[in-house]
């Protein structure tokens, strides 16, 4: 980060620091700490050696009272390796051979901004978690241990069956540690109307890493969810096209994006089809969503953390419901290249298998497992499975 630079954080630090003395005269503040611990290990058909990891993630949080309509938040997160099960690549500069499990010790300053709040209406200023629909585009990756936040202003609107959210970022704080966080320039608009038949949402998302080099990526699209009630059951389906430019170093690429998805809630089971493509521009780029919880799309395995310049259709099948006091899920990936050729066309398929469950307001814990298989070799994947077992406790 430039020297003269001053960030939406820090200012929301000076800011947090005015409100929180003054929100002692005003109702009751809120301290909370949160611990997951988990074990992932990874299973690869390479030359890499199979990793697993044992790390904990503290988050430490502290919410100020409201005063005037203006509150305070503070967050604290760390994520330790413990009990000495390391062999893996973090990310940053450990393990290296091994896979690459990414979630490198760290701590660091979570959150902290100042909020204005009134009549439907929020401010933000500082560092931030901003999701947007279903993070898609724009989430928190909290599936790993540092998750993604934004030093930003955000404001959002609610009125009825409206809702609309614009943000400036101008700093990523991704999931690898501070020293691989991104100085940006992003814009983000998400515009909102809930129908009768479900919600009709359009959004612009302008993004552009602050590193002195011309470069842009920008989406604009549509999204239409909804539900309808059948008797004791419901229909569910989502339609949604998204169209993209990039340009980087003086070469500009398009491409598109397709959702399709059909799902049925039958005696309290859900069952889904969907059909997810993310477009290539004549086989040289592939469609991307570099601030999503990728996490949840294409599979647990993340072999398509980043899209392949061939693209990606992604066609799934799922199954999820309730037992023994918990949440199982069921699902299943086929993946073709969007623009495939004699080389990469078969981009392999993949099951997923999963069981959480809340023990009660202050533990949970789960576990899952994710198993890939390689399709054409030209795509450089191998056969890989990963397994995670973890535990959570909220104060």
């Amino acid at each position: 980060m430039k020297a003269n630079k001053i960030t939406l954080s820090i200012f929301a630090g000076t800011a947090f620091t005015a409100v929180s003395p003054l929100a002692l005269s005003a109702d009751e503040a809120k301290a909370s700490i949160d611990f997951r611990l988990r074990y992932e290990a990874v299973d690869q058909d390479n030359a890499l050696r199979d990793a697993d990891a044992l790390t904990l993630r503290t988050r430490l949080s502290y919410k100020t009272a409201t005063y005037n309509k203006f509150s305070g938040f503070v967050e604290f997160e760390d994520s330790r390796k413990v009990f000495g099960v390391d062999d893996y690549n973090d990310t940053a500069g450990n393990g290296a051979g091994y896979s690459v499990i990414a979630d490198p010790e760290t701590s660091e300053l979570d959150q902290a901004y100042v909020q204005y709040a009134d009549q439907g209406f929020t401010a933000k200023v500082g560092r931030q978690v901003i999701t947007l629909d279903n993070h898609r585009f724009v989430g928190h990756v909290g599936w790993r241990q540092d998750r993604q936040t934004f030093d930003a202003a955000s404001f959002n609107y609610k009125a009825d069956k409206f809702e609309a959210t614009y943000a400036y970022l101008n700093q990523r704080n991704r999931i690898f540690a501070e020293n691989r966080d991104l100085d940006s320039k992003d814009h983000l608009l998400n515009v909102s109307y809930k129908t009768p038949y479900g919600k009709l949402t359009g959004y612009s998302y302008l993004l552009e890493v602050d590193e002195g080099v011309d470069n842009s990526l920008d989406t604009y699209g549509f999204r239409f969810a909804g539900a309808q009630k059948q008797g004791d059951n419901k229909l569910l389906y989502t339609i949604e096209f998204a169209t993209q430019e990039s340009e980087a170093a003086g070469t500009e690429f398009d491409a598109d994006y397709t959702l399709l998805e059909l799902g049925y809630v039958i005696k309290g089971i859900t069952l889904k089809g969907g059909y997810e493509v993310l477009g290539s521009d004549d086989g040289a780029y592939g469609f991307s969503t570099p601030l999503a919880t990728l996490h949840k799309f294409n599979g647990w395995a993340d072999q398509f953390l980043g899209t392949p310049s061939v693209g990606l259709t992604d066609l799934y099948l799922s199954a999820a419901g309730k037992a023994f006091g918990g949440k199982w899920s069921v699902v299943y990936h086929d993946y073709e290249a969007d623009d495939g050729n004699a080389v990469v066309d078969d981009l392999g398929d993949e099951i997923n298998l999963s069981y959480g469950k809340s023990f009660n307001k202050t533990f949970s814990g789960g576990v899952k497992f994710a198993a890939y298989s390689a399709g054409d070799t030209g795509s450089g994947k191998v056969d890989t499975d990963k397994l995670w077992v973890w535990v959570g406790a909220k104060f």
